[in-house]
C-alpha cells in the first residue's frame, strides 16, 4: 500500500516499476494520471492550488486505498496526490491498481479516482486569466459516479 501527498511531481513510469516490481501474481496494471487542464468552461486558467490538511489526508486516503485493495483483491496500489500551486500541464495525481485479473484493477483504480474526485480532504482553488479565483466544488457527475460504488457495495 502507498499513499504519498507532496508538492513535488512524479514519474509515472517509475512509479509503476516500484509498485509491481518482483510481483508475479500480477496480470493487469490500470493507472490514471490527471493533469491541469488550461481552460475551465471555456475561460483560460492560468493556475491551480491544491491545500490539505497533512497527517489527516494522507490517514484518510491510506482508509480508502485498503477498502480498494480488499474490495478489488489488489495485489497492489498507489495513490500520489500533488498539493501547492499548479499550473496547466502540470500532473495532479496518479493512481494506480495492480491485481491478478484486469478486471479488478481497472475497478480499483476507478473506485479510488471517484473517491478522490469527491471524498477526499482537498481543497481546489482555481485562478483564471482574467485575475478571478474561485474554488473548486465536486460536479454532479462526479458525485454520482462516486454514489454508485455506495449502492455497489450493498
Amino acid at each position: 500500500m502507498a499513499v504519498r501527498v507532496s508538492a513535488e511531481d512524479f514519474d509515472a513510469s517509475a512509479e509503476m516499476e516500484k509498485l509491481c516490481a518482483g510481483d508475479t501474481r500480477i496480470g493487469g496494471i490500470a493507472m490514471f494520471v490527471g493533469k491541469v487542464r488550461g481552460d475551465v468552461q471555456g475561460e483560460a486558467l492560468t493556475s491551480m492550488t491544491l491545500e490539505h490538511y497533512p497527517g489527516m489526508t494522507e490517514a484518510e486516503l491510506a482508509r480508502i486505498e485498503a477498502e480498494a485493495r480488499e474490495r478489488f483483491r489488489l495485489s497492489g496500489s498507489l495513490i500520489v496526490h500533488r498539493v501547492g500551486e499548479l499550473t496547466p500541464g502540470d500532473n495532479i495525481v496518479l493512481v494506480a491498481a495492480c491485481a491478478p485479473h484486469r478486471q479488478d484493477a481497472f475497478r480499483g483504480a476507478e473506485f479510488l479516482m471517484d473517491y478522490l474526485k469527491t471524498r477526499a480532504p482537498f481543497w481546489k482553488k482555481e485562478t483564471l486569466a482574467n485575475g478571478t479565483s474561485r474554488w473548486v466544488d465536486a460536479r454532479e457527475s462526479d458525485e454520482a459516479a462516486a454514489s454508485a460504488w455506495q449502492e455497489r457495495s450493498t
